[in-house]
């Protein structure tokens, strides 16, 4: 099915490439398990970082995610206060359905991970300086190091 208008089949199929990514990572899951990982994980990324670094960091994402990124957003009450993965997954957690079949942080690091293949190492070290220590050890070993 197309739409009519390019850029959103491209979005759709770079959306699908990210999902199929993030999936692998993640071991055994479907794409909508895959999609409501990234969700939520995203989210909770999202509202940890200040305003300016979390739309450095959306302007990588396919558009799709990057609206996806953006949903129900509200930028003046970030960021917020987590500074320990214990509160950080928490905050995942309450995002995922209750049944959710993937362990939080499994899923959080699998979803990170699956990120910092498609994303600018470069521009991924700005925004990690940005989050507390302990939620860095998150990211792959290269990013969490900064």
């Amino acid at each position: 099915m197309t739409s009519s208008l390019p850029v959103f089949d491209t979005t759709v199929q770079e959306t699908n490439t990210w999902l199929k990514v993030i999936g692998s990572e993640l071991g055994p899951c479907d794409r909508h398990q895959a999609y409501q990982g990234a969700r939520a994980t995203l989210h909770a990324l999202r509202d940890r970082l200040a305003p300016d670094a979390a739309m450095n960091f959306a302007a990588q994402l396919p558009m799709l995610l990057r609206g996806v990124f953006t949903e129900g957003w509200r930028p003046s009450q970030t960021p917020t206060q987590e500074r320990d993965v214990d509160a950080f997954l928490a905050r995942i957690e309450t995002a995922l359905p209750p049944d959710f079949p993937i362990e939080t942080e499994s899923l959080a690091r699998g979803v990170l991970r699956g990120l910092s293949t498609q994303m600018d190492h470069d521009l991924l070290t700005k925004v990690l300086r940005q989050l507390p220590t302990p939620l860095r050890a998150l990211w792959p070993q290269t990013l969490a190091t900064l």
